[in-house]
């Protein structure tokens, strides 16, 4: 569904209160340097897929409240949905106010967007109850300004990133032909990845770890420009050095899966979340069984597709 559609359909009430909260994947991450104001810009093809959380909203006289049935998810300021929540009172004014319920699916720590989607649909659902003051721009500004990541959510199909994640555009429909509604099986450790840490390393190891802006724009409008390249040409991640040096469970599995199945695998982000593709005749249970044996019984295991 086109941002704008999706869109339409939040200002028009259907599900206002009660909003899907997607997990994302990236297919293509290049980190291409260190900003001036401590971010990193990156080129990055991210989608989001059809399993995550959902958020719920509901009028509050004042004030905003969270609550969330998992202990380690933060309920007070230092949550993205309420720094979204008081992001949008300042840009309207408005005076009012909302609790929000988060049904959390997704892991933290996994770079699968958990936090930023959460902030994004409570941005929407809050927009519906206020009667809509922000459009299209207004709420892109105010998603940009929360985190690096709230901006893709607001389309819900898969996007192009640059800047620090908050320049976002639509992948080319051809391209993401190639892949819609394609079978994932998603797969984190027991672990976590700081995200601060996995950049700090990157910093840390510079310039050796960055991609220069040019080859990465490069790989990109290659794999865009010729429609029959496969998908396993294009999939990137240049997070993924400084990572797996660090927690070698991470790749040793990934070969493992490729050298028993033949399924090529990537990280999401920074990390700890791995992910595969899987054809439609691929059976998932095996390759879960794998992933338990290597990880043990916290591994985290679900299987969903590209929205």
């Amino acid at each position: 569904m086109a941002r704008r559609d999706f869109l339409a359909r939040i200002t028009l009430g259907l599900s206002a209160h009660n909003i899907q909260a997607p997990a994302k994947i990236n297919l293509f991450l290049a980190i291409t340097g260190r900003r001036p104001d401590g971010y990193h810009d990156l080129l990055s093809v991210a989608a989001p897929l059809v399993w995550g959380d959902s958020v719920e909203a509901e009028p509050l006289a004042s004030g905003f409240t969270l609550e969330c049935a998992d202990a380690e998810v933060p309920t007070g300021a230092s949550n993205l949905v309420i720094k979204a929540a008081t992001a949008f009172a300042e840009a309207t004014g408005w005076a009012s106010g909302a609790r929000f319920t988060i049904k959390k699916r997704i892991p933290m720590g996994a770079g699968l967007g958990g936090a930023s989607s959460d902030a994004t649909s409570a941005l929407l659902a809050l927009n519906a109850l206020a009667g809509s003051p922000l459009d299209e721009a207004g709420l892109l500004r105010v998603a940009a300004s929360v985190g690096s990541d709230c901006a893709l959510f607001l389309s819900r199909t898969p996007v192009v990133m640059r800047g620090r994640g908050e320049r976002v555009e639509p992948l080319p429909k051809e391209a993401y032909s190639r892949f819609r509604g394609m079978r994932v099986l998603l797969f984190k450790p027991g672990f976590a990845v700081p995200t601060s840490w996995a950049y700090a390393k990157m910093a840390a190891d510079a310039p050796r770890g960055y991609v220069t802006p040019a080859r990465a724009e490069s790989m990109l409008s290659a794999w865009v420009s010729k429609p029959g390249a496969p998908l396993d040409d294009f999939l990137f991640n240049s997070m993924e050095k400084p990572v797996f040096a660090k927690f070698p469970a991470l790749p040793a599995l990934l070969e493992r899966i490729w050298s028993s199945f033949g399924v090529a695998g990537r990280m999401s982000g920074s990390g700890s979340a791995c992910y595969v593709f899987l054809h439609e005749d691929i059976e998932a249970a095996p390759i879960e069984a794998a992933i338990r044996e290597a990880w043990g019984p916290s591994a985290f295991v679900v299987e969903t597709r590209i929205a």
